[in-house]
């Protein structure tokens, strides 16, 4: 075992990483500040799977704690989000081309000018044609909150968006700032809108989508690992 990576893949909810880890059944699962990881040879290269945590907060920790532990030449996240109601098809995958954190109110100056702060613009240059797995290629809104009914329109408006999380903006930013390649995969896990959302008190139900998705996840990351250099 080896204290460095070619990549390091992130998961960040807990329902996602127990929905993963039984696809791993020899690694040998260490503790971190933030949860778990191990290590695993997938597709000839080294890579650590940690457990980050759910939200910003965990999130940005724990990706500036990945990349200074192993030094990754390139990150991964793979993990679920929610879709709108009509705009996405649930267990559809969304490889993020954009991502940008919208729960910021700037009330000094200029709300708009910090989102943009925290956006981060993708360069998918790399990306085959066909991908590894089918995808939608597009735009990722997180904030710490799951999605509210009355703000859909305006993420439509504002940003185009289709789905949301709590974690993918923060993951992308920091991996920008350390200049570190990022590759974001989300699959809708359920879908929100006028009257609600799916997993509104359902957890079950997440944790059910969870082992689907990251089922699909653990076979097609071998791919991914090839296509993504």
């Amino acid at each position: 075992m080896t204290d460095r990576a070619d990549v390091c893949v992130l998961i960040s909810a807990g329902a996602e990483w127990r929905a993963l880890t039984p696809f791993y059944p020899n690694a040998k699962i260490e503790p971190t500040p933030y949860g778990e990881c191990f290590q695993a040879q997938v597709s000839g290269q080294v890579v650590w799977f940690m457990h980050g945590g759910w939200g910003k907060v965990a999130a940005a920790g724990s990706t500036q704690y990945a990349l200074d532990r192993w030094s990754p030449a390139r990150l991964i996240n793979l993990g679920t989000c929610g879709g709108f109601s009509g705009r996405v098809a649930r267990g559809e995958v969304i490889l993020a081309q954009r991502t940008l954190i919208y729960d910021i109110i700037e009330q000094m100056s200029d709300s708009d000018a910090a989102i943009a702060h925290y956006t981060v613009d993708f360069d998918l240059s790399w990306l085959p044609d066909p991908p590894p797995q089918p995808v939608r290629v597009g735009t990722l809104v997180s904030a710490d909150r799951d999605i509210l009914s009355g703000d859909i329109p305006m993420l439509i408006r504002n940003y185009g968006a289709s789905v949301a999380d709590w974690e993918s903006g923060a993951i992308a930013w920091v991996a920008m700032r350390n200049d570190v390649p990022c590759l974001i995969l989300r699959a809708v896990s359920d879908l929100v809108g006028a009257e609600g959302g799916e997993t509104d008190r359902n957890y079950a139900f997440f944790e059910g989508q969870c082992r689907t998705i990251m089922a699909n996840f653990a076979h097609h990351l071998p791919a991914w690992l090839e296509a993504f250099v």
